[in-house]
């Protein structure tokens, strides 16, 4: 079937134009006069601010620090805010940024207005549009993938994985001789490994007595963050440790360069005719530095080497994944997958789908399902050594060839392939059945405490149909919060709506279904609810609860995938637990000082509740996530009462905050710092108290991981008049009435969703009060502002590197002996994460590891400033100022 390529008239230089048959996914923010004038004009009379496509390419190998590539990777991105503008990474001041989705979302538009100007009969708003997405994409990124084509003008779309869209353009090219290309093959692997990601997938052929075979797809890999921009990177370190040594270092903007650099090198190596090497220059900062620029020829047979050997090494059938690792992508602020060894993944997806192929009467060898041929895709397997490599290791562990099945372009295989999707749509061409990659699940709480979910959306649910689970009826309260955990698994596991299954490894967290039900005239009546779930047209998820009797009404339960998953990877949902055996009696000393009736309550009572409540239901510091929220709710219904005196409102302040920090990390706690949010405007009742506003910070502090940027904002503005600089930034206004100063650092230190710039702001003030004798020295708030890695924050908000830098500076010089909380400052400022626009200078960073060692810290803080690690549960105390509820652990 012919399938016609539409070349996308873009820049090749500026104000010149050409079609190509390829847009390269790079966006290009030019600096004012940087370009002619007209130099953005497209042919079609636009002049975008911005340059996309081939000349957004060029342009950035040579201003790297204003191109935006990798906007697919970064729609994964859950350590950040991907609808906030944080792209170019790393950019220099006064650059223009733009979010992920903005950026794919302006590829996109470039695509829709060349075809509106070359068919402005046929505008492609009104046609069939297939969008491609890497099998792997979890709910958020097809989502944000949906909301970029949206952005862009498309309404009318569908999602094709791409590992299908490869296959589809094999059937396409094989029509009438499908059964001689597959050779009898009964099972295919699919292997495509892009620019950002690795996509695996297993296809079934079923011949059947008349007509074409079935096809069906029966599995997918996990998400695997790993692909050509990994091997970049190798080839980058490569060449740094050439010119410089093993240990010499570029800075970000050269580091940044090089990449560039590399990439373009790696391309022209692995391409058609392939020189016998390329220069890779990397050109120094001002005249004097490294001499100026620096060239180091890069052989062919030299990059085919590093790329074999670390991303196709030969592996054996046992050899799977290592897990523990760090991925080297981290320097340019992705967290790539930390094993980057394909040939090792591709061995764990081919284990643990044993059980799924044997159905098709496939043969297994030392663990592993043998397939039958394999489809390469991506421009990697360009290489003729890479794509032989990948044969010889699929060849030893089999002990025969795995053969392979033909193409004729690696670059248009995805994009025909897609169009091809939207003909079988129409009932032309041949369909890979198979549905749904994913079974979803619902947690339910069971007798025990036991970890069960049953599943709502079975594995291979088609596009547009819809399932009831009619055997699980729900009793909800109208306008009250409910929250369903979920669940998704690839496994294979044959399970059917409704089936109760326990909730082990092969079943993964995502965000929780919650919301809240409102009847239209505002009752709060309990209502007999069911599970509904439709897999759409598009190739989404949703879930609906439907009511069982009387007026049927249908209310939408939202995925929370505008949310950073457990919040920007932290948290995850606190295991079902059963409440102690004496809550009933800590709910009655809550109810007894803060019911609706006034009670003969002493002060002394209401002072000491919760050594009260400790002695009922155990220390607090061991209370699980589930007591606390259970506790929190219990708190908040009695809010308005804690006017009835001091000791109310302090006691208040503490249960409220204590019970729900660190703000994020349950169910339904959007809600609840909702509810609490409430409570800001109302203030301190009894202002005269110290203890009540320190409380007061304290609370707001222990739950700001919950507090988007917005009402972080809103503290920051409460607090601003009482922080008095001796020097700008946040100059006082009137004397205010708030007290608990101390209180206050902590909590605004604490906003790291703040822009850093405010931040800088806050800590030049910090700085101010080490230098007055008659206030409290503390560097912990300088420690919390300047973390490398955030506690909850998005790291686009982390401050600047070369600020941090002088910040420890000035710590190294003082006497830590006499300044509380200067050894966590330096530790935190000078904490290694592996990217580059984060970390400090390696010198300065020895330099803190030895003033650490000479004070006797901890081996965690030393290695903490010399290596990637994670904190130790005793550190994240630190680090957040408070213990966490039992089961939460965060990964810092």
């Amino acid at each position: 079937m012919a399938i016609e390529v539409f070349p996308v008239p873009q820049l090749v230089s500026p104000g010149e134009a050409a079609a190509l048959p390829l847009v390269p996914s790079s966006t290009y923010l030019p600096a004012e006069g940087e370009l002619p004038p007209g130099g953005t004009r497209l042919p079609w009379g636009d002049e975008p601010p911005f340059l996309v496509g081939e000349l957004a390419r060029r342009q950035g190998a040579k201003v790297p620090g204003r191109v935006v590539t990798s906007a697919k990777s970064w729609l994964c991105h859950d350590r950040v805010d991907r609808s906030a503008p944080i792209l170019p990474w790393g950019a220099p001041e006064g650059v223009p940024r733009v979010s992920p989705v903005e950026a794919s979302a302006r590829i996109v538009a470039h695509v829709r207005a060349a075809w509106d100007a070359a068919h402005p009969d046929a505008l492609l708003a009104d046609q069939d549009v297939t969008l491609t997405v890497p099998a792997s994409f979890d709910a958020a990124a097809r989502a944000l993938t949906v909301d970029a084509a949206r952005k862009a003008g498309l309404d009318r779309m569908r999602l094709l994985e791409e590992p299908q869209a490869a296959f589809y353009d094999f059937l396409r090219d094989h029509e009438l001789d499908l059964e001689a290309a597959l050779a009898g093959a009964r099972l295919v692997l699919v292997v495509d490994v892009g620019g950002g990601t690795t996509d695996l997938t297993l296809v079934r052929v079923s011949p059947q007595p008349v007509g074409p075979p079935r096809l069906e797809r029966l599995a997918v890999g996990e998400h695997l963050m790993l692909g050509g921009d990994n091997m970049d990177v190798t080839l980058a370190r490569h060449v740094e440790g050439a010119l410089l040594g093993e240990s010499g270092r570029l800075d970000p903007s050269q580091w940044a360069a090089l990449v560039h650099a590399a990439r373009a090198a790696k391309e022209a190596l692995l391409g058609e005719a392939a020189p016998d090497e390329v220069s890779v220059a990397v050109v120094g900062r001002g005249s004097k530095l490294f001499g100026g620029a620096q060239v180091h020829a890069l052989r062919r047979v030299d990059a085919e080497q590093i790329l074999l050997d670390g991303f196709l090494p030969r592996t054996g059938p046992a050899d799977l994944p290592e897990r523990g690792r760090r991925a080297a992508l981290l320097e340019l602020g992705l967290p790539f997958e930390s094993e980057p060894a394909i040939s090792r993944h591709v061995c764990s997806f081919l284990r643990r789908h044993v059980q799924g192929a044997l159905g098709s009467g496939a043969v297994v060898v030392d663990g592993l399902v043998r397939p039958e041929a394999v489809l390469l895709n991506g421009g990697v397997f360009k290489g003729a050594r890479l794509t032989a490599r990948l044969c010889a290791v699929l060849a030893g562990w089999f002990r025969a060839p795995v053969p392979l099945l033909p193409h004729d372009s690696l670059d248009l295989a995805v994009a025909r392939g897609a169009a091809y999707y939207g003909l079988v749509r129409r009932g032309l061409g041949l369909r890979i059945a198979g549905g749904s990659a994913r079974a979803y699940y619902i947690g339910v709480e069971t007798p025990g405490g036991v970890r069960q979910a049953f599943c709502v959306a079975p594995r291979g649910m088609e596009e547009g149909t819809e399932i009831e689970v009619k055997d699980r009826t729900f009793a909800l309260k109208l306008g009250q919060p409910v929250s369903f955990p979920l669940y998704a698994s690839t496994a294979d596991r044959i399970d059917s709506a409704g089936d109760l299954v326990d909730v082990d490894q092969e079943l993964g967290s995502l965000p929780p279904l919650a919301t809240v039900l409102r009847a239209q005239d505002g009752s709060t009546a309990e209502v007999s609810v069911r599970l509904r779930a439709i897999l759409t047209e598009i190739g989404t998820l949703e879930v609906y609860l439907s009511t069982t009797e009387g007026f049927r009404r249908r209310f939408r339960l939202e995925f929370s995938v505008r949310e950073e998953k457990n919040v920007g990877g932290g948290a995850a949902v606190a295991p079902i637990d059963e409440l102690p055996r004496r809550f009933d009696d800590a709910r009655a000393l809550v109810e007894r000082c803060y019911g609706k009736s006034p009670q003969p309550v002493e002060p002394r009572e209401v002072r000491f509740l919760h050594r009260q409540l400790e002695k009922a239901i155990g220390d607090r510091d061991g209370w699980s996530s589930a007591v606390n929220r259970e506790l929190w709710n219990i708190v908040l219904r009695g809010a308005q009462k804690r006017r009835r005196s001091a000791d109310h409102e302090r006691v208040f302040f503490q249960l409220a905050g204590f019970c729900l920090r660190p703000g994020f990390g349950a169910p339904l706690d959007e809600w609840r710092i909702g509810e609490l949010w409430k409570l800001c405007g109302q203030g301190v009742q009894y202002l005269n108290e110290k203890a009540n506003w320190s409380e007061w910070w304290v609370m707001w502090r222990r739950v700001a991981g919950g507090l988007d940027r917005a009402r972080q904002e809103a503290l920051a503005l409460a607090i601003r008049p009482s922080l008095k600089p001796k020097e700008g930034g946040w100059a006082a206004a009137k004397k205010p009435k708030a007290q608990g100063h101390d209180e206050m650092v902590r909590l605004v230190a604490s906003l790291e969703r703040l822009p850093a710039a405010e931040k800088a702001d806050v800590a030049r003030w910090i700085w101010t009060r080490l230098d007055d004798p008659t206030s409290a020295t503390t560097l912990w708030p300088i420690g919390r502002i300047g973390a490398r890695v955030p506690f909850y924050g998005s790291i686009h908000d982390v401050v600047g590197r070369d600020l941090a830098a002088g910040w420890v500076e000035r710590i190294l010089a003082l006497d830590w002996t006499r300044v509380d909380g200067a050894a966590f400052a330096a530790a935190q400022l000078a904490r290694v994460t592996g990217d580059r626009e984060r970390d400090l200078d390696e010198p300065l960073r020895e330099k803190v590891a030895a003033r650490l060692a000479a004070g006797g810290a901890s081996e965690t803080w030393l290695r903490m400033v010399r290596e990637v690690v994670e904190l130790s549960a005793q550190d994240e105390m630190r680090v957040f100022g408070d213990t966490l509820p039992v089961g939460l652990k965060l990964a810092l």
